[in-house]
Formats: C-alpha cells, structure tokens, sequence
C-alpha cells in the first residue's frame, strides 16, 4: 500500500474503530494520533511523494472495482431504505434514477473500468489535502472538548451518540482525501457519495424533526448531483472512451464539454449554490463541528474543487458563462441576504455560500488568472471560516444564544475568544487579508473576460464590508462593565482556535510563497502561463500585515482593569450611563442595534429570486452543451497577463 492509499484508507479505518469506542480518554487518544499522522502523512506527499498519476494495488487491483461496486450498492439500498422510512419521494427517486445510470454505464462500458492510473496527484490536489488534513483536523480535536460539553450541559436531552459522530468525521476525511487523490471518476463518484451519506448522517444527529427534514433535504439535493456525476461517467465512457479524469480534460472541448458541464452541475449542488443553497443553511441544526466541516474543509471545497478542475474545458464556452452566471448570482444573494439576519451561524452559512460563488464564479470564466484566484479563494476561506465557526459554538455554548446582537461586549465577557472572531472577520474582508486579495484578482480576471459580470462582485463585495464591519463593530461595543467567563475553552479547542488564529496570519504573510510554490505551477501546467501578484504590491501588503497585526494585541489585556466611563448623552444621565432623562421627564433606556435593513429587501425574498434566476441558468447550463460547440481552447484565454497590475 503506498502513502495515497493509507492517507485514503487510513482515517476510514480509524472511523470504523471509533464507532465501538465508549471511553472518551480511549477516544480522545485515537482522535489525536488520527489527525497528526493525517497532516504527517500529507505533508509528506507534499516534500517527497509522488506526482502525476498513480498506480495503486488498492484502488487498481483484481477485485477492486467489484468491491466498490458492491459498497456503492449497500450505500444505495441504505439510502432508499432511510428515503422509504421516511417517505421522502426525491430522496428515493432520484436514487433509483442513479442506480439505473450507473447500472447501464457499467452494462455498456466499452473501456476497463477503472483505467491504469485511478489516481493522481498535482500541486492542486496537494493544496485540497492540506486543508483537509490541517483544518479537518483541527476541527476533530475541537470536537473532543465541544461534543464532551454538548451532551454535558447545552443539549442534555440529546441522546450521547459521540462514538457514530467520530467515526463520520473521520470517514469524512478519509473520503475527502479520496475525492482531491482520485483520477478514475468511477472512485471520484464512489468518494462523492460517501461524502453524500456522510453530510446525511452528520446533520441529522440530534435526531429532532428539524434535523431529520435538514437531513433529507441536503441528501435529496445532493443525489440530485450525483444523477448528474452518474451522467458524465456515461458520457465519458461511451464519448470519450476514458473514465480517467486526466485523459477527460484532454479531450477535445467538442468531445469532453457534456461530460464536463455535469460534473459542473454536480459541483453546483455539492457547493450549495443556488438554487440548491438551502441545504447548507439547514445545516446549522447539527452540532458547530459539522457547520465547520462541512463550510470549510470537506463538503463544500469538494464542489469548487471539481468545478475548477473542468475550468480548461468550459473556458470560453455558453456551458461555462452558465457556471459563472450561477457562482455570480449567489454571490450577490448571499452577501445581501446575510445582512438581513443576525442570526451568527446563518450569517457564516450565507458567507460560506456566497464566497463559494465566486469561487464557482472563477472556474466558469476558466482562465488563467480566474483559476489562480479560484485556488487562492478555496486556502484563505477554509482556514478563516473555520476558525469563525469555532469560536461561534463556543460563544453558544457559554452565553447560550447565538444572535449577535448578543454579543455585546464580548471583549470583555469572552476576551480570547471575541480577539480570535476579530481575527477571522479580518481574515475574511480587510487588507491586506488573503480574501481581499483574492476578490481583488477575481475581478481583474472577470474584467478580462467578462466585463458586465463585475457588478455583481462590486455590489456583493459592498454588503460583505457591511455585514462583517457591523458584527465586529458588536463585538467590541462596551455599554457597561461586565464579569469575564472564567473558562473560556477547552485543551483541544485551544489547540484548533489558536492554530487556526495562527494559521490566518501566515497564511497572508507567506501567500507569495504559497503563490509560486503551489498555485502558480498548477496554473502553468494547466494554461501554459501564470498569474501573479506585482512586486510593489507584495511590499505594500507586507507593510500592512505588521500594522494590522497590532490590532488583535491591543486587546489582549483589555478586560483586566479597564475603566468604562459613563456615556455623556446629552448631561442627561441618570442612575447609570445606560438610562438618560427624556424630553417627556421620563427615564429611558439607552439601546444600540445593528441596521438588517429587512425594510428594504427580505431574507426569502431574496432567495427565492435567486433561485429563480439560478434554475434557469442551470437549464442552459444542461442544454448548451448538446447544441453548441465549444470555441477553441485559445479563445477562451483573453491576452496574456503575467501579473496583477501594481497599485
């Protein structure tokens, strides 16, 4: 067994053994030796394993497509035994519609099944393991301490089922490891659907009638991907004579453009986006360590992974405009309708959907410089917004609410914990951060390619700054002195906060060199050229990065001996600085709330217009490729553009 199969295989193993474990010491022990020889493990790939494709007795040897056949089978009557139970219509037509594609693609396959090299590795695929590895991890050890104190106290009266919860996230990652390593798409599909079942399983674990109906809708819409992926091995097979992910891309566009515009639907769904983004947002009803895992490592970045891997083949094309117009339009939803909550996970769930917009957004327009954005998107979302949904479950689960307007004065309830929030929401819209940067080439590529595109990120971008600005702003309004929560977090959760904190900082101050190690030769290897940042404005950013750094520690000691002095109000004050006399000589209270703005737009207002608009580009998206014929290769690629253009 070579280094890719055991990181594969590996956690799947662990996850299994976990499922019988009932000691949580025994279990804590497994869970960290798990994760730090996942990152072990990947790590060495990265220094000295190998590239291209690769040959594997495991995934490529005699019996082996038999028995993922066989799994994949068992997956499916599971899945339409839950579906008949719970009399879910979608849920067990779509996969039977599944069943019946493979069933025929396997029937009429007129190649092997699985092809020499079933999988295969490039700085990309490094760069997806990574994060699964290094943020996945994290947020196991964090699951230790936050599911001890879930059960313990907050949801007392949800059955303790820690050792089923475990094992899923380890699967979990041993099936993401699958997914970003696997060049045979009938093993790619076989990982999605473990990732399918996984989601299903890991949303639904409070088992409340909420949670089960959450469940079912985010199984249904992702089988619904999975129809499609079913569809482009057919087609792959039958067009293409290849069922390689490598020999599909280098195809011709003519031959290889079908194949890959449902594999960009089955990223659409697997990515939430809309019309298929309500998945996600049911998500939240599942424990915060699922919310993370799903938004950040795993689920989601399997979607943008596998889109921006067709990216060469839809650049260019109607097929591809489609995939843009979609990633464009939840992008701008998004960011509108997470300022119409101030609910603190649906906040982060509706940025995690409209940040995968743009990255859906890039791999539509396909070029160069749009998938060197792409990529950049997916390292700085995964790390910021993980460490938000951390730092969002423990904040639930000491103040025992999750509205921001709550969060009043957390700096001085919760220190740590609001410092590493500020951290993350800095991450993930102020400079010199990696996601401001990354938008910033984001709308250089769409300027390149599609010019009227830019007003979506320009109006998205503008309530992305209003959403984060007024949370923060929430965070560290002080009306009156208040007592600091004695212990803010756990051993593991110290360790995935503190490391993620960590994490969002060098991963800025080091992005050049993530740049041209990682992201910039797969660029090359995929399009020939490059594209990156101009010298100036690495200095200028480095500049930035000192000076934004002595923000966070301006507050390190802020909740010991502070003096909070009374508001002025006018020299009205009276008994405190909280209450004032009014014009009518009666005592007010002094309140202060955030602007939602629900006057002006609605949250379901907005999605349903969203998904109405993203509905019918998904039907062109689905029809283009059978009427038009893609331009070639060389049209899809505006002038060069060897850098990013100095300020």
């Amino acid at each position: 067994m070579n280094l890719l199969s055991a990181l594969i295989l590996g956690p799947v193993v662990v996850g299994l053994l976990l499922a019988g474990v009932r000691s949580d010491r025994v279990r804590g022990l497994i869970v960290v030796a798990a994760a730090a020889l996942a990152t072990a493990g990947t790590l060495l790939v990265v220094v000295s394993g190998p590239r291209g494709p690769v040959g594997s007795a495991v995934f490529a040897g005699p019996g082996a497509h038999g028995l993922m056949l066989g799994l994949e089978i068992a997956m499916g009557l599971y899945i339409l035994a839950v579906g008949v139970r719970g009399r879910q219509p979608w849920v067990v037509g779509l996969m039977l519609a599944q069943a019946v594609v493979m069933g025929w693609s396997e029937w009429t396959m007129p190649s092997g099944p699985v092809g020499s090299a079933p999988l295969f590795v490039d700085e990309f695929a490094l760069i997806l393991a990574l994060i699964n590895a290094v943020v996945g991890g994290g947020i196991c050890l964090y699951a230790l301490g936050y599911m001890r104190g879930y059960h313990g106290s907050s949801h007392a009266d949800v059955p303790d089922r820690r050792p089923r919860f475990f094992a899923l996230l380890l699967v979990f990652m041993g099936a993401m490891f699958g997914i970003v390593f696997a060049n045979s798409l009938p093993w790619l599909f076989f990982f999605w659907e473990i990732t399918t079942l996984c989601s299903y399983l890991l949303i639904g674990y409070t088992g409340t009638a909420e949670a089960r109906r959450n469940a079912f809708r985010a199984l249904a819409m992702n089988l619904a991907g999975g129809v499609a992926f079913a569809l482009a091995i057919a087609f792959a097979a039958h067009q293409a004579g290849t069922v390689e992910l490598q020999a599909l891309l280098r195809q011709s566009p003519a031959v290889a453009l079908l194949p890959a515009a449902l594999l960009c639907f089955a990223g659409i769904t697997k990515s939430a986006q809309l019309p298929f983004s309500s998945w996600l947002l049911g998500a939240m009803v599942a424990p915060t360590p699922v919310s993370a895992l799903l938004h950040s490592s795993t689920m989601v970045k399997a979607g943008v992974y596998l889109i921006l891997r067709m990216a060469p083949v839809v650049a260019g094309t109607t097929a591809g405009l489609m995939v843009a117009l979609v990633g464009a339009f939840t992008f701008l939803v998004g960011s509108l309708a997470a300022i119409t909550t101030s609910d603190a996970k649906k906040v982060l769930a509706y940025s995690t959907v409209a940040n995968l917009g743009l990255i859906v957004l890039c791999g539509g327009i396909g070029t160069y410089a749009a998938v060197w954005a792409g990529v950049l998107l997916i390292i700085f979302h995964a790390i910021a917004k993980c460490l938000l949904f951390l730092c969002v479950g423990l904040v639930e689960h000491r103040m025992h609410s999750r509205d921001i307007e709550a969060m009043s004065g957390l700096i001085l309830n919760m220190p740590r914990v609001a410092i590493m929030m500020l951290i993350g929401m800095a991450g993930m819209f102020l400079a010199p951060f990696g996601m401001l940067i990354s938008k910033w080439a984001v709308l250089k590529a769409v300027v390149d390619a599609y010019p009227p595109l830019s007003v979506f990120i320009c109006f998205g971008s503008a309530a992305t700054l209003f959403f984060w600005v007024k949370w923060m702003g929430k965070l560290i309004e002080v009306v009156t002195p208040r007592e600091t929560v004695g212990h803010e977090f756990a051993p593991g959760e110290a360790i995935a906060l503190y490391g993620l904190s960590a994490a969002t900082f060098l991963t800025c101050l080091f992005f050049p060199l993530i740049s041209s190690a990682a992201i910039e030769p797969y660029v090359r290897s995929v399009f020939g050229q490059s594209a990156s940042m101009a010298p100036g404005n690495v200095v200028i950013m480095m500049i930035m990065m000192v000076m934004i750094m002595l923000f966070p520690l301006s507050f390190i000691n802020y909740g010991r001996g502070v003096k909070v002095m009374d508001a002025y109000l006018g020299g009205a004050n009276v008994q405190s600085s909280v209450r004032f006399m009014g014009a009518g000589r009666e005592v007010q209270a002094v309140t202060m709330h955030n602007y939602y703005l629900r006057e002006f737009f609605s949250e379901k207002g907005l999605t349903r217009a969203g998904v109405l608009a993203s509905a019918l580009v998904l039907a062109v998206l689905l029809l283009a490729p059978a009427f038009t014929r893609s331009a070639p290769a060389s049209a899809a690629v505006p002038a060069p553009l060897t850098s990013l253009p100095s300020r």
